[in-house]
């Protein structure tokens, strides 16, 4: 399921770069935000449910996407202005982190050294949310803008494909 999960994560960071840099309204974003958060939300209860505790650990750590694209949905649909949700983004890049330092320490391979690099990348895309968001530094707005379309290709998008398509193993 990690594939399926990070190509729309993907397309999320990616859509929400666009919005921040004003490139597309908020409210469509919010569409893309909503389905993001829904695809992770299914895909982390469904390793929930697994009873398997690998997949429980999995699920814990794809929830903090989910409620995240999900908060930033409400977030646009509503008009609020993101501080709460960006001191949510405080708790997830601190919890990010951790991951990041465990999966550096565990990796056994090529692609659990991707993958920590890549839980090293969110980390720092979540403390920029929290800047923008809960200190509202918004001068930041449009370098952590260009940070999320990268982020969408390099971390999301492209590792999505080569998973689903069979070039990366998981």
């Amino acid at each position: 399921m990690l594939g399926l999960v990070l190509l729309y994560v993907g397309a999320v960071l990616f859509i929400n770069g666009l919005a921040m840099l004003g490139k597309i309204a908020t409210k469509e974003a919010a569409v893309m935000n909503l389905f993001a958060g829904g695809v992770s939300l299914f895909a982390s209860l469904h390793q929930a449910a697994s009873g398997h505790e690998p997949l429980i650990r999995a699920a814990a750590f794809g929830l903090l996407f989910s409620f995240t694209y999900l908060w930033v949905a409400y977030a646009h649909l509503t008009g609020q202005d993101g501080r709460g949700l960006g001191w949510f983004s405080l708790f997830v890049a601190v919890t990010a982190a951790l991951v990041a330092r465990d999966a550096f320490a565990t990796a056994s391979s090529l692609t659990d050294l991707w993958l920590a690099a890549c839980w090293a990348a969110w980390t720092l895309l979540w403390l920029c949310f929290f800047v923008i968001g809960a200190l509202r530094r918004v001068h930041w707005t449009r370098p952590v803008a260009w940070l999320a379309i990268a982020q969408a290709v390099l971390t999301a998008w492209l590792p999505g494909y080569l998973l689903l398509s069979g070039y990366l193993q998981a």
